[in-house]
């Protein structure tokens, strides 16, 4: 089972970070793999249990997944698990943690892992989308500090 993770540093509050990462009304504002972030079942904040779906734009294949919320720990954690089964995915989990440098500024690490499907072609499936995951996890972590960084 693949596992990755991405770290930055950015020049906003842990608080700030936590709080903008988890704001699905604001999200498409800076997150640049998705096309569609909602929250489901009538919910009007991200939290324990809450669920959502996070659909990829097209150009990098459109994958929509369905998560829960497995930990929420403002402004410190939260941890998504997959719930539905998209195309090539078995699994996926995701956590990002917000620790901070000082009173301004937070390191921000998301970790990933998932398994890919069919299982007969993980051996060629988990290198390409741990390489696709990885650097669309840059892409957006980087989007996410200059969002948070505008002056």
């Amino acid at each position: 089972m693949p596992k990755a993770s991405v770290t930055i540093n950015i020049d906003a509050s842990r608080e700030k970070v936590f709080d903008i990462i988890h704001d699905y009304d604001r999200r498409l504002q800076w997150d640049t793999l998705l096309r569609r972030a909602e929250l489901l079942n009538g919910a009007k904040k991200a939290g324990l249990g809450i669920r959502a779906v996070c659909a990829a734009k097209w150009s990098i294949g459109g994958i929509a997944i369905k998560m829960e919320y497995i930990v929420f720990d403002p402004p410190k954690a939260a941890a998504i698990k997959m719930v539905n089964r998209p195309l090539f995915l078995d699994t996926f989990a995701a956590t990002i943690r917000n620790e901070p440098i000082n009173a301004q500024q937070s390191k921000v690490t998301y970790i990933y892992n998932f398994s890919a499907r069919p299982k007969r072609l993980s051996f060629i499936l988990n290198p390409i989308m741990n390489w696709m995951l990885s650097h669309e996890t840059k892409k957006r972590l980087s989007a996410l500090k200059n969002f948070l960084e505008k002056k």
